[in-house]
């Protein structure tokens, strides 16, 4: 079945209404209520009904990042012998130790430190002189990560899954290796996620402490008086972000011609842009950085190129270096089952089911093509291992994933933007509710944003859509649920919302998009 709209075929998610003659997949969990109406207990069957070998490990995870340690978990449930081999020391990988925590938690106490300083007297709330220890500020963020990678080393635990120290090397199809332990496995999981991609050319040499990656720009150990971004990207902006409340003077630099990364639909960055300027944040775009040159003072002096070739210098304390992120393969020993990955990008080809060109090693998350996020990564190992266990051909769609940028206002999508619709020739409907007439947003004092719902004009199906505002990191999943069902935009717009919420302004775009006007606006 195809989708007139997308013109792809026509997916649907894992769900509990299975066709009459198949039972319902055994792993899952069926509610008191089932989405048909139909009740009955909590039920989840247990690892003995499920038959693996115990001479050896069923699955062999290499990789304890989101992707890896969800996998492992939810093999282990399914009553595989499961191992996950990490060299960090720590589980979580990337994210939850150098990337979306940390991160999360100084984006978190850096705009109640700016709220503090800057907005609390507006709402009647004088505290008087307000100021910040960084090294307190660095350390609550330290002790979340340490209590959210303590946490997944219980659940290890709690499941049966054998967690191996150090770095994983496929020695054979059958055999993983790590620190000379030779581990024998029916399958193999690679799940190595992500690095930082250095400068094109080596022309600026990270060191982590006056140029930095993500990595170092989460650890300094001192406010900069001027940060210069090269990439106003996610990672870019969010750390910009930080910096930029707790005093820096930010300039993020660009290649392309708008912030927000690809993806991004063209109106919502620009929107996004002008919300950031508000902040203090300057933008030189369609600009690219030439070299970053260490002064005798201590400072950096950045030389950039505009897109007509006339080059000039910004002069900064700290360069962040956020260019993108390549997949980790180094060391995993690809090369002994002759698995090759791409010239270009380094990344593993793999089939819908998640095999390599060996079939009993798979791969998930930022080693192979798609986008590079954490929850994509959980949602593929989950499904992979699903497979894996005999429970059928897995599925995700990926159009179905949503994107967040936890700047503040935040912004997220899921789904298309206008320039892929008109680029596709589909014809759709554009409905737009501003967070300035949502009356929850109104109460808080934070109205920056917008949501813009994009719809087929034919089917009212949704087929995109886009937000900024303060908790558009929450709000999107709403919309990630009706686009995985199918939704319309009537469907999200006959939906009753509390009010008064910022979910309201969903609504009300969708009801802008199926007939032509929101209700308050």
């Amino acid at each position: 079945m195809r989708d007139p709209a997308a013109g792809a075929p026509l997916h649907r998610p894992l769900r509990l209404d299975v066709a009459p003659n198949r039972p319902p997949p055994r792993s899952l969990c069926v509610s008191a209520q089932s989405r048909l109406g139909r009740r009955s207990a909590v039920r989840c069957l247990s690892a003995t009904n499920h038959s693996f070998s115990r001479g050896q490990h069923d699955l062999v995870v290499i990789g304890g990042g989101p992707g890896g340690y969800v996998a492992a978990i939810k093999a282990a449930q399914l009553g595989m012998k499961v191992a996950c081999v990490e060299k960090r020391g720590t589980l979580g990988g990337t994210c939850l130790n150098v990337g979306c925590i940390p991160s999360k938690a100084l984006l978190q106490n850096s705009m109640l430190f700016h709220m503090a300083q800057h907005d609390f007297e507006n709402r009647g709330i004088n505290v008087g002189e307000v100021t910040m220890d960084l090294d307190k500020l660095m350390g609550v963020k330290d002790k979340t990560v340490k209590e959210l990678t303590g946490g997944i080393e219980y659940l290890f635990k709690k499941n049966g899954v054998d967690y191996f120290k150090g770095l994983g090397t496929i020695t054979d199809a059958n055999t993983v290796t790590c620190e000379g332990e030779a581990i024998p496995t029916k399958n193999i999981l690679i799940a190595t996620g992500s690095e930082v991609t250095p400068f094109p050319g080596g022309a600026i040499e990270i060191d982590e402490e006056t140029i930095v990656s993500s990595t170092g720009a989460l650890a300094l150990k001192e406010v900069p008086k001027r940060l210069v971004l090269i990439g106003a990207g996610v990672i870019g902006l969010e750390l910009g972000s930080v910096w930029a409340r707790l005093g820096a003077e930010v300039t993020a630099v660009e290649f392309l011609g708008h912030i927000g990364g690809m993806g991004i639909d063209m109106g919502v960055s620009k929107l996004f842009q002008k919300t950031l300027k508000k902040q203090g944040i300057k933008f030189q775009l369609n600009t690219k950085v030439m070299a970053a040159d260490k002064q005798p003072d201590g400072s950096i002096s950045v030389t950039v190129e505009d897109k007509k070739g006339k080059t000039s210098e910004l002069e900064a304390d700290v360069v962040l270096v956020c260019v993108g992120r390549r997949p980790v393969t180094e060391g995993l020993g690809l090369e002994n089952v002759g698995i090759a990955t791409q010239e270009r990008t380094g990344k593993i080809d793999v089939n819908s089911a998640f095999q390599t060109s060996v079939p009993n090693i798979y791969a998930i998350g930022d080693v192979i093509d798609g986008p590079m996020l954490a929850h994509k990564a959980e949602d593929e190992g989950v499904v992979c291992v699903e497979a894996i266990s005999g429970m059928g051909a897995p599925h995700i769609d990926y159009n179905c994933v949503p994107s967040v940028v936890y700047t503040h206002p935040e912004v997220a999508w899921v789904g298309k933007n206008e320039e892929d619709l008109k680029e596709a020739g589909i014809e759709y409907k554009v409905g737009e509710f501003p967070m300035a007439a949502n009356s929850r947003a109104k109460c808080n004092g934070d109205t920056d944003g917008m949501v813009k719902v994009l719809s087929c004009a034919e089917s009212d199906k949704l087929l995109g859509v886009y937000m900024v505002g303060a908790a558009a990191g929450e709000l999107i999943n709403e919309a990630a649920l009706a686009m995985e069902y199918g939704a319309s935009a009537e469907d999200v717009a006959r939906v009753c919302h509390a009010h008064p919420t910022q979910a309201e302004a969903l609504r009300e775009a969708a009801l802008a998009a199926y007939c032509g006007s929101p209700i308050n606006f």
